[in-house]
């Protein structure tokens, strides 16, 4: 894992949790819950908290911040190709719901709704690409589905014979679509000459704060960490009007970007913010935001820049959710892709930054799902334990004629 600390190296807590939700939540105003495609986006925000916990108890002492959109998209387009008990398994980890084509319709749906922020004082990005083995035969409808619902262009490098040269092409189309804020997505040995196929998201955001701060109230102040140690941080400050609401020893604001299209909700615990990463859920979100009301608030937030990758096929954390089949060469169905069981995913790769200051914050994140041939690997052995009587033949392949045959009964006796 990558964390870069403004400088610093020392590991905060509650960061984390406050950067969560900067892209999931897409806000319309104080104790509005905001518009959803019906069962589309609670699922994703199901799946957001579902990774975050996971993630957390993975590198509890770490900062924590990713796109669980990215994530998202990036494995509904592989689940396109997911057949059987894969299928089954990833519709329930990502909570998908309904049959695939209407699911990709009201995904496709959703996406277009994020994206429409362009006139309204942020940026906020989405780009999917496909990228396959050059040769290899995969399933039209396959292809068509992901270029109609995703935009998920469509074209051929050679892994096989052209592994870097590939893995820099894709690298570089990451740098483009993030700003160049996401770099070197995909790392040496990421791929190799068994890949096949590689599903890229890349999502930026960029947004200005409706309220800046003033640098000039900014100042090192003393910071607490999850073993009652303290830092110097630079903790920003401002007194304004914003939504508030504080239940079950959680204080929670929204810090609203230009245009009050998207927010920053930051949560503070009274006590541990490991506890309340384990309890949270999307159900406490929304009643927390459906009790907020505006008021006047003095809020310190401190400045923050990090970056975070992570292999999200690592067993702790996708596999772990119940999509374990996905990851196993001898049990992941992906026929849609091509038609025979002969593809699964061998990464999910998921790279990450976030920057906050007094003007407002900037994040990127990409994910490539990259999946590989099936190797032969050995598999486990049939057990043959000649350990009791037995027949055998001498034969002569080339005409199946028997020439010799015989019985041993007890191969102690000459």
């Amino acid at each position: 894992m990558i964390n870069e600390y403004c400088g610093r190296k020392a590991k905060w807590i509650g960061l984390c949790l406050s950067a969560l939700l900067l892209i999931v939540t897409g806000i319309a105003g104080a104790g509005v819950p905001a518009e959803k495609d019906n069962n589309t986006a609670e699922g994703n925000n199901q799946f957001a908290v579902d990774l975050y916990q996971r993630i957390q108890l993975a590198q509890p002492d770490k900062n924590t911040f990713y796109s669980p959109l990215g994530v998202s998209t990036a494995l509904v387009m592989t689940y396109a190709g997911s057949r059987g008990q894969t299928e089954a398994q990833m519709a329930k980890a990502l909570h998908f719901t309904g049959p695939q084509d209407e699911l990709h319709q009201k995904f496709s749906n959703l996406l277009t709704q994020l994206q429409t922020g362009k006139d309204k004082g942020y940026r906020l990005e989405i780009a999917n690409a496909l990228w396959g083995q050059k040769g290899f035969s995969f399933s039209e409808p396959f292809l068509s589905l992901t270029d109609r619902y995703y935009q998920g262009s469509f074209q051929t490098l050679d892994f096989a014979k052209d592994t870097e040269n590939s893995r820099m092409t894709i690298n570089h189309w990451v740098e483009e679509r993030t700003d160049n804020k996401i770099k070197n997505l995909l790392q040496q040995g990421d791929l190799t000459y068994l890949t096949r196929l590689v599903l890229t998201n890349a999502i930026y955001f960029k947004g200005d704060w409706e309220k800046p701060f003033k640098a000039e109230a900014t100042s090192n102040q003393p910071f607490r960490l999850a073993d009652g140690s303290k830092i110097d941080a630079a903790l920003m400050r401002q007194s304004d009007t914003f939504a508030y609401a504080e239940s079950e020893g959680v204080q929670a604001v929204e810090l609203p970007y230009a245009g009050d299209d998207v927010a920053m909700l930051v949560l503070l615990p009274n006590g541990s913010a490991a506890d309340l990463a384990r309890n949270l859920s999307p159900e406490q979100i929304r009643t927390l935001r459906a009790q907020m009301t505006m008021k006047q608030v003095e809020v310190s937030l401190p400045k923050f820049k990090f970056a975070t990758r992570y292999y999200l096929d690592d067993e702790k954390l996708l596999p772990a959710l119940g999509m374990a089949d996905a990851f196993d060469q001898y049990k992941a169905d992906l026929s849609g892709m091509d038609g025979r069981k002969d593809l699964y995913i061998s990464h999910v790769i998921h790279q990450a930054m976030i920057e906050v200051n007094e003007k407002g914050s900037e994040a990127a994140a990409a994910t490539a799902v990259v999946v590989g041939l099936k190797s032969f690997l050995p598999q486990q052995p049939t057990i043959f334990r000649a350990d009791h009587p037995f027949l055998f033949l001498i034969v002569h392949k080339p005409t199946d004629s028997i020439l010799f045959m015989g019985a041993v009964n007890d191969p102690s006796k000459s």
